[in-house]
């Protein structure tokens, strides 16, 4: 399984802000000091999991557990817009690329700062990724996730292929989640 690059101090640092995210009058969608939630729900309002991001010394943290899913290789990206309108969720927008990049780790011309590898989901239809955005910032700095219109988290019908653009041949919008300012 390919990850984008993860140090063992990124995992502690994520782990730690799981952690106060627990606490009570936090929910999915918000943001809680330097950690950011996000529910992914599909155009039926099934519940597929839940996306956590935390901003690390070097980056953005980003820690995906799906259930619920179809079992195989799921494309999943951030999405510049954060909005999580059905059945298709075009609403989101293209993925997330300030840098103005092409899509694909694989593509010499990418990736966009929102390209994740694929989700793999089990045969008990739950998955686990782990990825780390580098440069990337919740709020204040060039690369924003959390701008004035917000992001949203979309896991695709099918495989990203990391290579193709606009969005690796990935299928159709199965589930999104929307992270949004705190209030």
């Amino acid at each position: 399984m390919r990850q984008h690059p993860i140090t063992l101090t990124g995992l502690v640092l994520l782990s730690l802000a799981v952690a106060g995210c627990s606490q009570e009058g936090v929910s999915p969608g918000e943001v809680s000091g330097n950690v950011a939630r996000a529910a992914l729900v599909g155009a039926d309002q099934a519940q597929y999991g839940e996306v956590i991001v935390a901003q690390g010394d070097n980056g953005l943290l980003v820690n995906i557990k799906a259930q619920g899913m179809t079992p195989g290789p799921h494309g999943v990206h951030i999405h510049e817009t954060g909005k999580c309108e059905g059945p298709d969720f075009k609403s989101a927008g293209g993925h997330w690329n300030p840098a103005g990049k092409q899509h694909g780790f694989d593509n010499p011309q990418g990736a966009h700062a929102g390209d994740m590898f694929n989700l793999d989901i089990g045969q008990d239809g739950t998955g686990y990724l782990e990825a780390m955005i580098s440069g990337g910032k919740l709020g204040d700095g060039e690369i924003v996730l959390l701008d004035d219109d917000g992001a949203a988290v979309i896991v695709h019908e099918g495989p990203d292929d990391l290579k193709t653009d606009p969005s690796g041949e990935s299928g159709g919008r199965l589930a999104c989640g929307v992270f949004v300012r705190g209030r």
